[in-house]
């Protein structure tokens, strides 16, 4: 507790940040929530989710929606009225998450705070949402940076702007108590050569050939190998934990293979949507799968059972199949945003410059725009489709036509 109390607890500045005042013509509705708006946040909780101090889970909110919202109701306009926030919803459980390395010490503990399930998901939402009940922003014409809670990532392309925007990350987050961790900041290089170091503030940044982001992992090839070999590795482990429930003779089949397609292979398949799959990394990918479900419907490799015998009985189809539709549904689920997203900009991102000579590389560009030639669609039909949900499930059908 001293430790956190310490880490969060830091004296103001003595210089006021130099960072650009806050905009106060944003459009945001100043009007007291709406009941259908509380009813349907209250559908959109997660389960499962910590209580805080009120230990009030998710769960009780979302069993009579309609009562819900008429508690809530009352009391978000009083809070709204009168400007003043319960005392509950300014306290948390702290609690502390241990991460990598030796654990005797406390910088290796990351603290998570559990708050009140309204004030979480109602307060927060207020401000981060683009929509009626949120902040609206554009896109600018350069992405210098990425940014998801505390994790940032910085993009140039030389290493003179790279050095001034970490510095200038640096001398901004001192000012409002913020620091950059020398140890856990690392520089990848990705298609390039050169043997110039990032400082920060006298330290060198460790400069990386792959390192994971946001769950997956990058390297500096610019391709998915590394990526899938980590999720192989992660779905093994995870379907090593389930070993007793494979031999259980009293669990029937269906439940195994269930198990499996929640358990393993949503573990395997994770961040699948963005991957630019070769012959040689899907063979991977189907060679694990095919290994799991032999184990689990007990099939030795002398029975000489084909892989097809084995989806047919299993309700599985080759990977590539559904690979193609989980990218092609996100594709959909993206055009679907509105046309400032960052998202919806990557996806028709055209960058400039020449190709190196040889064979072109297989790319994740490449792959949907041969899917949309098989499918005889262009990228404006594509977006006008995706609008209407039906039609994009036609389209993601049609391009990948679903088993049974």
């Amino acid at each position: 507790m001293e430790h956190f109390e310490g880490l969060l607890n830091r004296p103001p500045p003595n210089n006021p940040p130099d960072i650009l005042p806050a905009r106060k013509d944003l459009p945001i509705c100043c009007e007291p929530p709406a009941r259908e708006e509380i009813a349907k946040a209250a559908k959109q909780l997660h389960a499962n989710k910590a209580a805080g101090p009120d230990a009030i889970p998710p769960e009780a909110l979302k069993i009579d929606i309609d009562v819900s919202k008429d508690i809530l109701y009352d009391l978000f306009v009083k809070i709204w009225k009168e400007e003043q926030f319960p005392k509950d919803w300014k306290e948390g459980h702290l609690v502390k998450l241990p991460k990598k390395g030796d654990l005797g010490n406390c910088n290796n503990y990351r603290g998570i705070t559990l708050l009140s399930i309204p004030a979480l998901d109602w307060l927060l939402k207020e401000v981060t949402r683009g929509k009626r009940n949120g902040i609206q922003w554009t896109l600018w014409n350069q992405l210098d940076d990425l940014d998801f809670a505390d994790d940032i990532a910085l993009l140039s392309h030389n290493h003179d702007q790279m050095q001034n925007k970490t510095k200038l990350l640096r001398d901004t987050s001192q000012t409002i108590g913020l620091r950059i961790h020398p140890g856990k900041s690392k520089i990848l290089k990705v298609k390039t050569s050169g043997s110039e170091t990032i400082m920060v503030g006298g330290s060198q940044l460790e400069e990386v050939s792959e390192f994971t982001y946001l769950g997956s992992i990058i390297d500096d090839k610019g391709g998915t190998g590394a990526d899938i070999k980590t999720r192989i590795g992660k779905a093994r482990a995870a379907f090593g934990l389930l070993n007793k429930v494979w031999k259980d003779r009293n669990i029937s089949m269906r439940t195994k293979i269930r198990l499996f397609q929640s358990n393993v292979k949503s573990v395997l398949l994770y961040g699948s949507e963005t991957w630019s799959l070769t012959k040689t990394l899907t063979s991977k990918l189907q060679v694990f799968i095919n290994t799991c479900l032999r184990r689990i419907m007990k099939i030795k490799w002398s029975d000489k059972v084909h892989n097809n015998i084995l989806w047919e009985r299993t309700g599985q189809e080759p990977i590539d199949k559904e690979t193609g539709r989980r990218k092609w549904r996100w594709i959909g689920h993206t055009l679907r945003k509105p046309t400032s997203s960052i998202t919806r900009h990557a996806l028709q991102w055209n960058p400039q410059g020449k190709r190196g000579r040889g064979r072109p590389q297989i790319t994740w560009r490449r792959q949907v725009e041969e899917d949309m030639k098989r499918g005889d669609i262009s990228w404006r039909e594509a977006a006008r489709n995706a609008q209407d949900r039906d039609k994009w499930k036609s389209v993601v059908c049609g391009l990948y036509p679903e088993i049974g």
